[in-house]
């Protein structure tokens, strides 16, 4: 399995817009109300959201090819593009998807390795992030690959507040 990692820029908004409805989707929609679920995904997926993200200086999406087809994306965010922990030492890993087809082929696992070396070539301590607590299998995966749980906060999936665990991986001990 030959995967390449593609850093996204603006030209990329439309595949961008459709990875990101496509896997929040397949992992989420049957555990979420539909009108929360699609208050949500027309605003934190809108064409107009995620250009302002992949502008921001310090937030970057890559892409995950296997050949030419897309099969995967993660966030990065640096600096003031940090949704909770804002250190300078740290990098938070906000999204990582697999499209379901490609799931369980060790994609994940893959992609989270580029995202550890990425935030080592940029001097990180840790990487972070957060992960819905009752989405047992990210836990485990996270915890699987090093991840400790440190803090919790809300999540909004539209009116709905969800509880998000936080988690980081300490990058020196690598």
């Amino acid at each position: 399995m030959q995967l390449q990692l593609k850093l996204c820029h603006k030209q990329d908004i439309e595949n961008l817009v459709l990875i990101s409805k496509t896997t929040f989707i397949d992992a989420f929609e049957d555990q979420n109300n539909p009108e929360d679920f699609t208050v949500y995904i027309n605003k934190a997926f809108s064409k107009e959201t995620l250009t302002l993200e992949l502008l921001h200086p310090h937030t970057h999406f890559y892409f995950v090819n296997l050949g030419d087809t897309l099969v995967g994306y993660f966030k990065l965010n640096d600096l003031n593009a940090q949704t909770d922990v804002h250190d300078k030492d740290a990098l938070e890993l906000e999204r990582i998807y697999v499209v379901t087809q490609y799931q369980g082929k060790g994609i994940g696992a893959w992609m989270l390795e580029q995202a550890k070396e990425l935030a080592k070539t940029a001097s990180k301590q840790y990487l972070w992030l957060g992960v819905w607590e009752k989405n047992t299998s990210a836990i485990q995966f996270y915890e699987t690959h090093g991840f400790i749980k440190f803090d919790m906060h809300p999540y909004y999936i539209g009116l709905d507040k969800q509880m998000d665990w936080l988690m980081r991986l300490d990058l020196s001990t690598l």
